[in-house]
């Protein structure tokens, strides 16, 4: 569990992270340098789901190191099905990463959205409907490792 209290946003107690994998944690299917030993870091404390929709094949053989559970999505409505599984989770205890369109739910269900800006760029749904954005994962990542980061950026 992740605990902090944010002045003027409330107090934070994730027990998620959930996050897209193609554009968010990858670049062209190839999982970014140092995102393995960052997510491996905090899932000593948070459970770890990847929900993708895996453009490229690969996430499954690149998170094979990750301390995470890999969900393919299938059909048309991924936006939706993202949603619906933040809130299953809970969405107060979940924080999510992503830049796509089919992000967009899933970024605004979650307690924190957190929109990442990688290569291919991000939608301006998934910006707009995200808490944060940052300029690449690792950054995002980060927020977690070093809580004051999270803090300054969401107090009033």
């Amino acid at each position: 569990m992740f605990e902090l209290e944010i002045p003027g946003f409330g107090k934070v107690e994730l027990e998620y992270l959930v996050s897209d994998f193609t554009g968010t944690l990858s670049v062209d299917g190839k999982l970014i340098p140092g995102v393995e030993e960052r997510l491996n870091r905090i899932s000593e404390f948070l459970k770890i789901y990847v929900l993708t929709a895996d453009t490229f094949g690969r996430a499954e053989k690149e998170l094979s190191g990750v301390n995470c559970e890999v969900i393919i999505l299938q059909g048309a409505d991924q936006d939706k099905q993202k949603e619906d599984f933040v809130k299953k989770l809970g969405a107060e205890k979940v924080i999510a990463f992503g830049n796509g369109n089919n992000d967009r739910r899933m970024l605004k269900a979650a307690k924190i959205g957190v929109c990442v800006l990688l290569d291919e760029g991000c939608s301006v749904s998934a910006l707009t409907s995200a808490d944060i954005l940052v300029k690449s994962i690792n950054d995002g990542l980060d927020l977690l490792l070093h809580p004051l980061r999270l803090k300054a950026t969401l107090r009033f």
